[in-house]
């Protein structure tokens, strides 16, 4: 899946959506506070129309007594009840005369003032539009400096790992040497953070802009794990960690950029060795889950508490802000790589047992 050059940042598209929640929410309210300002008017009016009401029918219901204590002729009791005809009907005319006077200033004064909130919307999104056009321009200015400077950094990195092997490859048996191996072999470890370093920004510059590039297509999950636990095998050893998989099946086909959930299986391996102690155990399990394949990976490290599981896939967000091991961008890349394929990622933990960390991808008989 190639997205959109034109398509709209996360960030844009959030930032969108927000806007339209906050827009309806706002003519929600107003409609609410117009009806209820409308319906106290007509309250009032219903009230006051009641009480003239009231007030004239006493005062006919008078004027009636009188008449019969008077004794009036027959003929002006019917003069009267013909005058009283004449004016019901012309209070009910000038009553809906006044009703649909009403409501035409309403319906006037609310087209009045959507039009004046049209008006300053679109200034709004004038302005929105105008500013994103300069961030979108500072933005492409910016990953083209970043992907020259990158390109660049890798050139030379690749030279001082060379340089580093050839170190390794010439070094003599004697104690001089061993030295010279060590020290080389530490070189070529800083290059390869570097460069892990340098792939993660440009990740990330990539996620920002809406061009981050999955291709998924049927692959074997058994494989993959099979290939990450030979990467990582020697590192947890080295540390002194238990590192097995939990594979109940020879294959297990899924949907997949090969390289990317490799990147996203590494992520998480690092980490697990990051923060597992010498004698602990990390395990990798991949099953089907209906129409899902879920991968896991377990370690028994210090865990994390649980205010921070929904933190952890944060950009930039590190469980220890004082550990500079990294910048915090593994989890939110994996995260991102993740949702672009169609799954999701998500962590469970216990403090001082352990964590484990979960993805799920698309089957691959269940996509087209």
């Amino acid at each position: 899946m190639k997205p959109d050059d034109k398509k709209p940042r996360p960030e844009q598209d959030r930032t969108d959506q927000s806007l339209r929640q906050e827009r309806e929410k706002t003519d929600d309210e107003f409609s609410k506070r117009q009806d209820s300002i409308e319906e106290d008017s007509d309250a009032v009016m219903r009230r006051a129309r009641a009480d003239a009401d009231a007030s004239l029918r006493v005062a006919r219901e008078k004027t009636d007594d009188k008449l019969m204590r008077s004794e009036a002729p027959h003929q002006e009791r019917q003069s009267v009840a013909r005058e009283r005809v004449q004016e019901d009907t012309s209070l009910r005319e000038e009553r809906a005369t006044t009703d649909e006077k009403l409501r035409e200033e309403r319906a006037a004064r609310k087209r009045a003032l959507a039009n004046l909130l049209r008006l300053e919307r679109e200034t709004t999104d004038q302005h929105l539009l105008t500013e994103r056009a300069r961030s979108d321009e500072a933005l492409a200015a910016r990953d083209d400096f970043l992907a020259m400077v990158s390109h660049d950094l890798r050139t030379l990195l690749g030279g001082i790992a060379m340089r580093a092997a050839m170190l390794v490859r010439n070094a003599p048996e004697d104690e001089a040497g061993q030295r010279t191996r060590r020290d080389a072999g530490s070189i070529q470890h800083f290059t390869a953070r570097m460069n892990r370093l340098i792939g993660d920004l440009l990740d990330v510059a990539s996620i920002e802009a809406g061009k981050l590039t999955v291709e998924p297509r049927p692959e074997d999950a058994i494989r993959l794990v099979r290939e990450t636990m030979e990467v990582f095998q020697p590192t947890a050893s080295a540390k002194g960690i238990s590192l097995d998989s939990d594979v109940a099946r020879d294959s297990l086909l899924a949907r997949f950029d090969h390289e990317r959930i490799l990147q996203v299986l590494a992520n998480l391996l690092s980490n697990a060795i990051k923060f597992t102690p010498e004698g602990g155990r990390i395990s990798i399990r991949v099953e089907p889950v209906e129409d899902e394949v879920r991968f896991s990976v377990m370690n028994t490290g210090p865990g994390i508490a649980e205010e921070n599981l929904g933190r952890i896939f944060e950009r930039f967000w590190q469980v220890r802000p004082s550990d500079r091991r990294g910048m915090g961008l593994g989890l939110y890349i994996s995260k991102c790589i993740v949702e672009a394929h169609g799954g999701r990622i998500w962590a469970e933990s216990k403090m001082d047992v352990g964590s484990t960390f979960f993805f799920t991808l698309p089957g691959a008989r269940t996509s087209g």
